[in-house]
């Protein structure tokens, strides 16, 4: 196949996006369509390109003689772009109802769209100089998705992540510049580019370099101690977060640090040395941080955020070993992980956009309203704590077995951290599920009361003003909610919403206050408690969908994985 597909991988969806705000669009039907057409029609370029992949590169942009914005698909990136490509379509997909009830729709699935060709040219790229650009580019465009609702936790979150963000990139761009001096060429080669001669006695000096430059992009990948803005950056949609800790930009952290590692500088050069083990030690503990953060944690996206803290570190730990298996069984993580937690939280979105409850103590008794969600929420745990026939034993196993044929002493500590954070990610995810299906729903609480307010805090001034967990808006009762918390209200009877009218100053529930249940009867609110759940469903089509597939694929990979493993396998035996 012709290079110039390599391009136009990336700028379609790049253009296509720019043009959402200004298109007449006479619906929303009409929108939806364009911009899954969009996403679905460049993510079958990209398999055709993968599928008959080009021999040459395409040079986009030409700055000085070996300087250019250029494009080149090897096999790493091949791994990197089918990912990328398998589930942007249905995330689209899913946000399409997600997004439903949201203000300023069309610029979100601008950026939304956008970030899918950034992404690619970030699996594409054929050099440093590029990667570094899309890399650039990539906190900018996302950046708009984190403060998307515009209230103060969007804010400090956006802020938060681009400071994270632009230091990391700044760190990571010492090691553009060095192995642009100390290269052969700046193009990414299996084995590493340094040359040794122009090197000479500044070993120590490359080492150090390499450190900074693994650091910078590990911010993305959320290593400690730069992991501080993933979970704050959950309170974007789900649609945005499921991205950032499955897909886009927490992969493209780990996905740079592997070309660094494996195609920059070079295994040969760094194995054994003390950069080794200086990397490799932030990577062992943030395994076991993120696991005991996440088992702390009560709110369920922030929750899901500290796992994929930990998991990340699974692939970094891979990486780290710097020999051909763990770089197979890193690959293996960062696939069977973008899958696995991508569904787990559309779950989540599922069921915040549902029922409103975003806490895991508000989820007891929801598993038999939401019976699909759960049991799907239940495999993807399950998954996640590395079950048998599932995709995550089948990475973590991988990775065992690299460490364990590695020769550097800290391997073994990282076994027994990855044998930790197994137990504890069973802990985290599958309480989450027990308390859904096997704990009674919460008698006499709304949904719509949210984690942390009584009655008498949520009835201010006597007028039923309603704020948020993080005080973000206000709902008046009886009026449509602003700053994008009402998605849910759609779905709750009118006697719910009159359950807040008839919350008393005093925190009690006036006598007088018997709503109806919409069918002629009516129940008295303080007298056997209203039934929280009962407008709470399993979500529409479009969300049910792409979870149905992660499952699907996750038995397909936990099932038949040596497909899987022999050709990441294969890019890996490049570097030996």
């Amino acid at each position: 196949m012709s290079p110039i597909f390599l391009p136009v991988v990336v700028l379609f969806p790049i253009f296509g996006g720019v043009l959402i705000p200004v298109l007449p669009f006479k619906n929303r039907r009409q929108m939806m369509i364009y911009i899954e057409s969009i996403v679905l029609l460049n993510s079958l370029m990209a398999l055709a390109v993968l599928l008959n992949r080009p021999e040459d590169e395409f040079v986009l942009f030409r700055f000085t003689s070996n300087l250019t914005l250029s494009f080149k698909l090897d096999g790493l990136g091949t791994v990197f772009a089918g990912l990328i490509s398998a589930l942007w379509p249905l995330a689209t997909l899913y946000a399409f109802e997600y997004m439903e009830h949201e203000e300023h729709e069309k610029f979100f699935f601008m950026f939304y769209t956008i970030t899918f060709g950034i992404t690619m040219g970030i699996a594409l790229a054929e050099d440093m100089v590029t990667m570094y650009c899309f890399y650039e580019m990539l906190t900018l465009v996302t950046v708009p998705l984190v403060l998307h609702t515009l209230t103060r936790e969007a804010v400090l979150a956006g802020r938060t992540y681009l400071y994270y963000s632009l230091g990391g990139a700044a760190f990571a761009f010492i090691g553009v510049i060095f192995i642009l001096v100390y290269g052969t060429t700046p193009n990414f080669v299996a084995g590493g580019v340094l040359d040794l001669e122009k090197i000479g006695s500044r070993t120590n000096l490359l080492l150090l370099i390499y450190v900074f430059c693994f650091l910078g992009f590990s911010v993305k990948a959320a290593m400690f101690p730069f992991s501080g803005w993933l979970p704050k950056a959950g309170v974007a949609p789900t649609p945005v977060t499921a991205l950032l800790h499955a897909v886009a930009v927490v992969k493209a952290g780990a996905f740079a640090t592997m070309r660094i590692t494996y195609y920059s500088f070079g295994t040969e050069f760094l194995r054994g040395t003390w950069a080794q083990t200086v990397v490799m030690i932030p990577v062992i503990f943030t395994i076991v941080y993120g696991c005991s953060r996440a088992l702390k944690e009560t709110h369920l996206k922030r929750r899901l955020a500290w796992s994929t803290v930990s998991n990340l570190s699974y692939i970094l730990f891979g990486v780290t070993l710097m020999s051909p298996l763990g770089l197979t069984g890193a690959l293996t993580h960062m696939v069977c992980h973008a899958v696995i937690k991508i569904c787990s939280f559309f779950c989540a979105g599922a069921v915040i956009t549902q029922s409103g409850n975003e806490y895991v103590y508000q989820l007891d008794g929801l598993g038999k309203k939401m019976p699909k969600v759960f049991v799907i929420f239940t495999i993807s745990g399950m998954a996640l704590m590395g079950v048998p026939g599932l995709p995550g034993f089948i990475s973590k196993w991988t990775l065992v077995k690299a460490a364990i044929d590695s020769t550097h002493p800290l391997a073994v500590v990282g076994v027994a951290a990855l044998l930790i954070s197994a137990l504890l990610t069973a802990i985290y995810m599958l309480t989450i599920s027990v308390r859904a299906f096997c704990s009674p729903a919460l008698a006499g609480w709304h949904p719509t009361l949210r984690a942390g307010y009584s009655p008498r805090e949520a009835s201010l001034n006597g007028r039923g003003d309603l704020p948020s967990p993080g005080g973000i808006s206000a709902l008046r009762a009886g009026y449509p909610p602003t700053e994008g918390r009402g998605r849910y209200l759609s779905n709750i009877s009118a006697d719910a919403q009159n359950v807040v009218k008839c919350v008393s100053a005093d925190g009690q529930s006036g006598a007088e206050c018997t709503p109806s249940d919409g069918q002629g009867e009516g129940k008295n609110a303080s007298s056997g408690g209203h039934d929280v759940h009962g407008a709470v469903r399993d979500p529409g089509w479009m969300m049910l969908l792409p979870l149905a597939i992660f499952i699907a694929a996750m038995f397909v990979i936990g099932l038949h994985p040596q497909p899987l493993i022999d050709a990441f396998a294969k890019i890996a035996s490049a570097m030996s």
